[in-house]
Order: structure tokens, then C-alpha cells, then sequence
């Protein structure tokens, strides 16, 4: 079994969580699940355990998953604590000097985004290729201010679901509009490289802070959908 196909399967089902299809308290049984998605249990299982690092799943008994409750201002604030946080990292990178080894591997990050965006529509797989880019992007960043307290704090908050930069649900229904966010974000990684680059500390934590707000169209956490799978009234 692929890293791949292993990814998509979690994307599956992160999809499914999004759209409500597996409803907040649902017991997840293995067995099930697998015929369901035509996969072997190995891979679930790793599936199952990403999704519940993530904040999606909580564990129940032994082996067993359910699919966790939650709040729409839960997920609403932890991204913008998420833009808090990276804004003082960005900027404390900024202030201190980007290295050439950050700006060499975060220039990779442009290019790997420039390449998604170039063709004019998103295609198969590139969902999972934004995520990867997208998360690996960030967390040089986050791991450049050496700032252990930041990094906890931030693991913490990324355990509310939807609000780690490499976890991305793309809706199948609005390819075109989540295609134009989703280059704007790109876009705005341009412009923070450029302040980290120049040493625009406050610039860059203002662009950060900035950052989080398209975060939250491109993980389509528009707040019919979030009340929805957030099992709200």
C-alpha cells in the first residue's frame, strides 16, 4: 500500500466527516468501514489513527473510534490562535534573519505551489499535494523561531479539527471558487517569504494574522457547513 493511497484514504474520510456523511458520535467499526471504502484494514488503521491525532476521531475502548463532537467557535478561535502564534514565530524569524537553508527550502514551497495553481484548475491529487506543501510550509517556519513554548502551544491547538495548515477538505461541489482561494493563499505565501526575506518583522506577523483569514474559506469552514458537522442547533 502507497503513502499515497493511504493519504487519500484519510482524506476520504475527512471529506465525509466535513460533509456529515459520518455524524458527530459515530462509532466507527473497522470491518465496516473497510468494505465500505473496498480498502484492507492495514491501511484504515493508519487512516483512523491520523484522524484522530488530528482531532477528528476519539478513541473508544480498545481499538475502537468515534467521531468526535464539537464547536464552531471551537474550531473559528483556534484558527485565529493559530495566526497569533505563527505571526510571533514569522516575525521573531524575521527579526533574527532568515537562513539561506530556510530560504532555499521555502522557496521549494513556491515553486511546488506555483506548479498547482499554473494549469488554471485543480486536478486529481492535488488536494493532497496543497496539503503537503501547505503544512510543510508552515512548520519551517514555526521550527525556524526555535521557540519550544510556541511549538507546544501550537501542537496543542492544532488537536481542534480543521485548523492544521497541512489538513485541507476540499469540496468536490466548488472546485472553481475553492480554486481561487486557494491560489490567493499561495499568493500570500509569496508575500511572506518576501518579508521574512527582507527582515519585515511586523510586516510579516501582520501577513500571518492575514493568512488565517482565507485559512478558513479554503478548509471550507463556512458556518452552515461547520454547525452541521459540529452536530449544532
Amino acid at each position: 500500500m502507497s503513502s499515497t493511497t493511504q493519504h487519500a484514504i484519510v482524506q476520504s474520510l475527512r471529506e465525509q466527516i466535513l460533509r456529515g456523511e459520518l455524524a458527530p458520535g459515530q462509532r466507527l467499526v473497522e470491518a465496516q468501514l473497510a468494505q465500505w471504502l473496498g480498502v484492507s484494514r492495514t491501511p484504515l488503521r493508519y487512516a483512523l489513527s491520523v484522524l484522530s491525532a488530528e482531532g477528528l476521531l476519539e478513541r473508544s475502548g480498545g481499538r475502537g473510534f468515534v467521531v468526535r463532537r464539537f464547536g464552531v467557535g471551537d474550531v473559528l478561535n483556534a484558527i485565529d490562535v493559530r495566526g497569533v502564534l505563527e505571526g510571533l514565530a514569522a516575525r521573531a524569524v524575521a527579526e533574527r534573519g532568515a537562513t539561506p537553508a530556510l530560504t532555499a527550502a521555502l522557496d521549494e514551497c513556491l515553486r511546488a505551489g506555483d506548479r498547482l495553481f499554473e494549469t488554471g484548475s485543480l486536478k486529481k491529487g492535488d488536494d493532497l499535494r496543497y496539503a503537503e506543501m501547505n503544512g510543510r510550509f508552515h512548520a519551517l517556519i514555526t521550527d525556524e523561531a526555535q521557540n519550544a513554548a510556541l511549538s507546544a502551544a501550537l501542537n496543542l491547538n492544532d488537536k481542534i479539527p480543521f485548523v492544521s495548515p497541512a489538513t485541507v477538505a476540499f469540496d468536490e461541489t466548488a472546485k472553481a471558487r475553492q480554486f481561487t482561494m486557494l491560489a490567493y493563499a499561495h499568493r500570500q505565501h509569496h508575500a511572506i517569504v518576501s518579508a521574512l526575506v527582507n527582515g519585515e518583522g511586523a510586516r510579516v506577523e501582520a501577513l500571518m494574522k492575514e493568512h488565517t483569514y482565507i485559512s478558513k474559506e479554503s478548509l471550507n469552514l463556512s458556518l452552515p457547513k461547520l454547525q452541521l458537522i459540529a452536530g449544532a442547533a
